[in-house]
């Protein structure tokens, strides 16, 4: 991918405005070709709202990442995304849709072994014709191609605090490459190396995940869990398969993963080798990453750092990258994976376009619903409820006294975290509420949940990573002092991955936490998503509802109004 196509080969193609001055105010994203489809609004550089099509749907991912799904357009989170600005279709000066098409090559050329890709670029082509019924009266016309990686590329820096910055992409694949570096000043992408496929560390990711018994391109953080539990026995045998290269890109050749671990089934329990081929994996493809990004620092001298991309939801990488590399700061786009570049096609089409692209507000960007709709929900489902002088301390209260709380307030979450708006909350101090969420989500009991803490305690019970730390993407070492104090929240290895807490920015979550500390002297809380095994974040009130009813939680903070569990 050239210099020139970096800088949006679109752009020759974009409908000018009425006035004829081709500026673009209004852009809506889509992502919608391999899996987690989105919808994103941009309006004037500010990030409006988005939302992913799988909160709506209740399907995990939206769908799988088959070309036979590809025509599956976000229709819920795009018509979301219009109501939220008060808009119609018609309004769009720009539809962005994250992949372009023109620059694929059929499967078999890039040494990639599926052979209905070409269904799925069929359904690229199409994209115009499709959006324009899905959202009648838009013009197809309005809609352009955005390269997947440079859509990527803009989520990252383009959404970030220092949009001037240099960009790192990583994930399995997008048109004909799973890997972008380069540098962005003034909105503008300078492209310095991409990875043609089939080299691939996303894809390589992903078939260790299959190997060890669990969902290709949807578990891969469990083997990230798993890696903690294991030693990197096979490091040398991955260091002569997958190793960087002189132009700033990688090579990933075939890796034999039965000669290193037996296959495991998807129900078979997990052995010390299955763990220690996750560690493997996972600390090869740290210092690979290490190796990428000291390359393109050399070529930039720039001070900041952003990520996006599947890869960029590893957060232990994450960590080692902050730590061990040469950047002064690390920002990873939160909605890192396929659902964010909805987002950055619409602030590449924006930028390109002429407007002046503002840091997202925060994840924040989903539904709400105000607390007259939320007490009808309470009512037409007949369940007594109350409302609480400080619905905050009312929880803080059910946890300190060893409660699970489900908390569900203000606008959902975008990207795979819950950040104290869709969460599971509990007591870090006691060792066998780890056990226990994981039974209550009904998940493997490996998996680690995470410490919620208010962003000035951070500094003195966790170390190592980067901080503050809004968005749950770094982990941190915990300080041992505090390791008996919160074992909930401790992996392991020692690490938690941490997630702090401005008062400024959510008030209404600070305020638990302080009053869960005036009644335990513990600042930290456990966080989890609000979810069960298998299933989609909860958004809606009917979300949480069903949640609460079919998993034994024992309090629904809901809005200012909570709902108990009968004793």
């Amino acid at each position: 991918m050239g210099t020139a196509l970096a800088r949006y080969q679109f752009l020759l193609r974009r409908r000018s405005l009425p006035n004829g001055i081709g500026v673009l105010v209004k852009v809506l994203g889509i992502n919608a070709l391999f899996h987690d489809p989105a919808a994103a609004l941009v309006v004037d550089g500010v990030t409006v709202a988005a939302l992913e099509e799988e909160r709506l749907s209740r399907r995990k991912h939206g769908h799988r990442p088959v070309p036979f799904a590809a025509w599956e357009l976000p229709e819920g989170a795009a018509r979301w995304c219009l109501e939220q600005a008060g808009l119609e279709a018609a309004d769009l000066d720009a539809v962005a849709y994250s992949y372009d098409p023109e620059l694929a090559q059929p499967a078999r050329e890039l040494g990639l072994d599926d052979p209905w890709d070409g269904l799925r670029q069929e359904y690229a082509r199409r994209a115009p014709g499709f959006i324009s019924t899905m959202l009648p009266g838009l013009d197809p016309a309005c809609v352009q191609f955005v390269p997947h990686h440079v859509a990527h590329a803009a989520s990252a820096a383009l959404a970030s605090p220092a949009p001037d910055s240099d960009v790192l992409v990583l994930d399995g694949r997008g048109e004909r490459s799973s890997h972008l570096a380069g540098h962005y000043a003034g909105g503008v992408l300078e492209t310095l190396a991409t990875q043609r496929l089939p080299h691939s560390l996303g894809l390589l990711y992903e078939d260790v995940t299959a190997h060890l018994g669990f969902l290709r391109s949807s578990d891969e953080y469990k083997v990230m869990a798993l890696a903690s539990y294991g030693t990197p026995q096979f490091a040398d045998e991955l260091r002569r398969a997958v190793s960087s290269t002189a132009d700033g890109g990688f090579r990933t050749d075939r890796v034999e993963w039965g000669a290193l671990a037996k296959r495991r089934a998807a129900d078979d329990p997990w052995t010390q080798e299955h763990a220690d081929l996750a560690a493997s994996v996972q600390h090869r493809l740290e210092e690979v990453l290490l190796e990428l990004v000291h390359w393109l620092h050399d070529r930039t001298g720039a001070t900041h750092l952003a990520l996006a991309g599947g890869v960029a939801l590893n957060c232990v990488a994450n960590t080692r990258l902050h730590s061990d590399g040469p950047y002064e700061q690390l920002w990873v786009q939160p909605a890192a994976g396929d659902a964010g570049t909805a987002l950055g096609a619409a602030l590449a089409v924006a930028s390109a376009g002429g407007d002046r692209c503002t840091a997202m507000p925060g994840a924040d960007l989903g539904r709400r619903w105000d607390d007259a709709e939320l007490e009808q929900v309470l009512r037409t489902a007949r369940l007594p409820y109350e409302r609480p002088g400080d619905v905050a301390f009312a929880v803080a209260d059910c946890l300190a006294s060893d409660g699970i709380v489900a908390w569900f307030q203000g606008r959902s979450e975008f990207g795979p975290r819950a950040l104290g708006h869709r969460s599971l909350l509990a007591h870090p101090g006691r060792s066998e509420n780890l056990e226990r969420l994981n039974d209550v989500k009904g998940r493997e009991q490996f998996r680690p949940v995470a410490p919620m803490v208010l962003a000035d305690r951070a500094p003195e019970i966790f170390g190592r990573g980067p901080l503050p730390s809004p968005y749950m993407l770094f982990v941190h070492d915990v300080e041992r002092s505090w390791r008996e104090r919160i074992p909930a929240v401790v992996h392991v290895d020692g690490t938690a991955r941490v997630q702090t807490v401005d008062p400024a920015e959510e008030p209404l979550v600070a305020r638990m936490l302080t009053g869960f500390e005036s009644l335990t002297g513990l600042p930290v809380v456990v966080n989890t998503s609000l979810n069960t095994a298998g299933r989609p974040m909860v958004d809606s009130p009917r979300d949480a509802l069903e949640c609460f009813g079919s998993a034994p939680v024992d309090l629904l903070a809901l809005g200012p109004f909570v709902v108990r569990r009968p004793t």
